[in-house]
């Protein structure tokens, strides 16, 4: 409104005000600077608190509710489910409202329906005796476990305060011991044999090898697949009771399959049935069961004997990277390219805890030996502890510069455990405060896997990008 003047009758004329001045071409800039960086603020505070769903064919409901490209090309579910919350997020208050409003009330009207009912899908006998068997075997070993823990805290003589001490004291005293060109490419993974007396590894060449502890001396070279190697792990008793001529070692491939090896290098059992590459593979501690994961979005379980598929399990929109055994062999972890990581119970098939936290995928899980303790490592750069008994992460630890890509556990005791990333080290760490004990620095290249020797004496393996096998070991190893 513009204001107006008195005149000598007593009315009133309108002033003309002058022409607000031009801002100077900088100032002008600036503000739109300001005003855009308060738009993207504002924008991101959106997008953090738009609520879309989990499941891809209620994201595609939305989309096509809205009138949008149901998928674009080469589109994923994550990348769909991101597209979906920009749009929320940049409507307008009323189209926004409508359409997760007839998102809710479609669901909840779901919801109603399936209330009274519970659905299973009806597994095959096999799949009942495996369960059964794992819950036997899993309240034996847990029986001995917390017997042995009652023990350690009760006992007098026991030192349990001592021996961690002792064993960290020890751990800071590991130093690079011998190095070894072990292949023609990258080297994917390495794991000690139960017994500590054999090292394998696996690489991007389609080779792995057995090594000789501790003299780090090649005893076999074996082709295992076409393609790259991208998971490995040896029966629980291999070295200690498993016979030489069964099946001792499992790889998985990116040609989808898993294959079985004995000490001398021949194939046994061929594992078919995963529809795209395969990531980490695992061996149940029984001894009876193997599971891997697939980029395929699930994970299974196998009988290491048969060679038969008794489990396709869902749970993950994108690919499953990471598997893991609880020590016990009750429950199994996995964790893939979505960042979340699931707990599942074998003797039921339930999945009994959630791990939400990190904000890119998850390339590694490790369970402690005291059970209830998780570790897991991140493209995020961080590795998560999760405490089972608590459901919940107790700690992150921003251990790396790049994708953490090897978390692992002293086998004895769990006093302290290791992480190796893409930032070419490998680091050691407390388990009880999760403070730093020491750097493995020497690989040139990024670190891809890691393993700490069951037997106790502080060795540790790392391979690399490099192309390189290390041994770590305390100085008077």
């Amino acid at each position: 409104m513009e204001p107006e003047e008195a005149n000598a009758d007593g009315g009133t004329v309108d002033v003309d005000m002058p022409e607000a001045a031009e801002l100077p071409e900088a100032s002008r800039q600036t503000r739109a600077l300001a005003e855009e960086k308060i738009r993207q603020v504002e924008l991101r505070r959106k997008l953090k608190a738009t609520v879309v769903p989990t499941n891809d064919g209620d994201v595609r409901a939305l989309l096509r509710r809205a009138e949008q490209p149901v998928t674009l090309f080469g589109e994923r579910e994550m990348e769909r489910r991101d597209r979906l919350r920009h749009l929320l997020a940049t409507a307008d208050d009323e189209t926004a409202v409508k359409l997760t409003a007839e998102d809710g009330q479609q669901q909840e009207a779901a919801a109603e329906a399936l209330a009274d009912k519970m659905f299973y899908t009806e597994g095959t006998d096999a799949l009942k005796q495996a369960r059964i068997e794992v819950a036997r075997h899993s309240l034996v070993s847990a029986k001995t476990r917390l017997r042995r823990a009652k023990r350690r805290r009760l006992d007098p003589d026991e030192d349990e305060a001592g021996e961690r001490k002792e064993a960290l004291t020890l751990a800071r005293t590991i130093a690079n011991q011998s190095s070894e060109i072990g292949d023609e490419r990258p080297i994917m993974a390495c794991a000690f044999r139960p017994d500590g007396q054999q090292l394998a590894t696996a690489a991007w060449s389609g080779l792995f090898k057995l090594w000789q502890m501790p003299l780090c001396q090649r005893s076999l070279t074996v082709r295992a697949h076409q393609d790259r190697i991208t998971g490995l792990s040896w029966h629980p008793r291999a070295g200690t009771g498993q016979d030489e001529a069964s099946a001792n070692i499992v790889t998985g491939g990116v040609d989808t399959t898993a294959r079985l090896w004995s000490l001398e290098g021949k194939e046994l059992t061929v594992l078919t049935g995963h529809n795209d590459r395969l990531a980490r593979t695992a061996w149940h501690p029984g001894g009876g069961l193997i599971a891997t994961a697939s980029y395929d979005t699930t994970w299974r379980l196998w009988d290491a004997e048969r060679g038969q598929c008794l489990l396709e399990q869902e749970g993950h929109s994108r690919g499953v990277y990471a598997v893991a055994f609880q020590g016990d062999g009750a429950l199994v972890a996995s964790a893939g390219l979505d960042a979340i990581g699931r707990i599942w119970d074998l003797r039921t098939g339930r999945s009994i805890m959630t791990l939400q936290g990190h904000v890119k995928g998850i390339m590694s899980l490790a369970f402690s030996p005291n059970g209830h303790l998780l570790a897991s490592g991140s493209e995020d750069h961080t590795a998560r502890l999760w405490d089972l008994r608590k459901r919940r992460c107790i700690y992150t630890l921003p251990c790396h510069t790049s994708l953490v890509s090897q978390v692992c556990f002293e086998p004895s005791d769990g006093h302290f455990f290791l992480t190796a990333g893409y930032d070419n080290v490998a680091k050691l760490w407390s388990s009880t405060d999760f403070q730093p004990i020491k750097t493995l620095a020497g690989h040139e290249g990024k670190v891809m896997g890691a393993d700490i020797n069951p037997e106790g004496d502080g060795l540790i393996a790392t391979v690399s990008y490099d192309r390189t096998l290390k041994l770590w070991a305390p100085e008077n190893y």
